[in-house]
């Protein structure tokens, strides 16, 4: 088995002169989030073309790693990092966040100490982005449910990073080399999604949307289409309103940049994007947009938070407790998610090197 790369896998790949580190969260300590941690350092996982690379370090717990390590049969070696230390090749750079008793912790199975610690990871990396000391963050999965029971609030990530850094507005984007899908309801009920959607929602979606393509993806004129909610776009009425009360009337009032086109019937739009017709589809809701994007990227898909003053990048899959600690986990996803979040960086720096 390989040590692992340079931190970052740079390679031969331009790089920053801007050389702050990305960060990893580590994601549940007992989820899959150190396996495919580990795995991005040493597997090959070559970035795109023309990706320009950072260092990374990892928000987590060394002891933690050590022994995902061990169960895995890796030969790794992890040194603690503070900020303004230098990144040594062939080491798992790791801030230490928490300093968990491994000997208490069980795959597949989170408590309140590791339900606390994810969130003590995803804390660390913000304080650090905000204190220039990390260039962004590019988070590991955690588990809803384990929010709840150490008291958050939050359903999620989005909405959680979304308060620490004080954003009022933010969006979902999925986002994989043949299709990108932006979404204007996230995770509420199915039920609630009709009386959510207005021409407000609707058009600001699709404004954050276009400044993203613009912004992070180096789109000058970007093409958006913009799915309908109903079965035909409704059918004139037949099928439901939507379309008529709220979808159509934002797109008509978005006077901003780019190509908005739509309402387009949610069985065929997606089909269009990945063919190469738009560069994103804004979806109604979670399961319109999320289906048809993992059915295509289910292994490298990238979770991108619009909106925020931070870079933020995740993999596209969660905890996975079945298979956590049995060396199944695929880091492809991760390093999707590092790669996209470079490139984000030197986009909104300008695309300056």
């Amino acid at each position: 088995m390989k040590t692992p790369t340079p931190a970052g896998k740079a390679s031969s790949h331009s790089r920053f002169s801007d050389q702050r580190p990305l960060a990893i969260t580590m994601g549940c300590p007992v989820g899959i989030g150190p396996e495919i941690i580990l795995k991005y350092f040493s597997d090959t996982v070559s970035p795109p073309e023309n990706t320009l690379m950072r260092p990374v370090v990892v928000i987590g717990d060394s002891d933690v790693l050590l022994m995902t390590a061990d169960k895995l049969g890796l030969r790794i070696k992890v040194q603690s990092w503070l900020p303004g230390d230098s990144i040594l090749p062939d080491v798992v750079p790791v801030f230490e966040s928490t300093a968990l008793s491994v000997d208490e912790l069980q795959w597949g199975r989170p408590s309140l100490a590791t339900a606390r610690a994810m969130i003590g990871y995803i804390e660390d990396a913000v304080t650090l982005i905000m204190q220039e000391s990390l260039a962004g963050m590019v988070t590991c999965p955690i588990s809803k449910i384990s929010l709840q029971q150490a008291g958050s609030s939050f359903p999620g990530h989005t909405e959680m990073l979304a308060s620490l850094t004080k954003t009022r507005q933010y969006r979902m984007m999925m986002a994989g080399s043949r299709l990108r899908v932006v979404l204007v309801t996230i995770h509420e009920p199915l039920l609630q999604v009709p009386g959510l959607l207005s021409i407000k929602e609707i058009k600001d979606c699709i404004s954050m949307t276009v400044r993203s393509l613009q912004t992070d993806f180096g789109l000058h004129n970007p093409r958006v289409a913009v799915a309908g909610l109903n079965p035909h776009c409704g059918e004139n009425g037949m099928f439901g309103c939507e379309e008529n009360t709220c979808i159509t009337p934002a797109i008509e009032r978005y006077t901003g940049a780019g190509e908005i086109s739509g309402p387009w019937p949610p069985d065929t739009v997606f089909h269009r994007a990945a063919a190469g017709d738009y560069d994103a589809v804004v979806a109604m809701y979670h399961d319109q947009g999320l289906i048809p994007f993992k059915l295509l990227h289910f292994q490298d898909g990238v979770n991108v938070t619009l909106g925020l003053p931070i870079v933020r990048t995740s993999v596209d899959h969660g905890t996975a407790y079945d298979i956590a600690g049995r060396g199944a986990a695929d880091p492809a996803s991760l390093a999707a998610a590092v790669h996209m979040a470079a490139d984000i960086c030197f986009h909104r720096a300008g695309g300056r090197q």
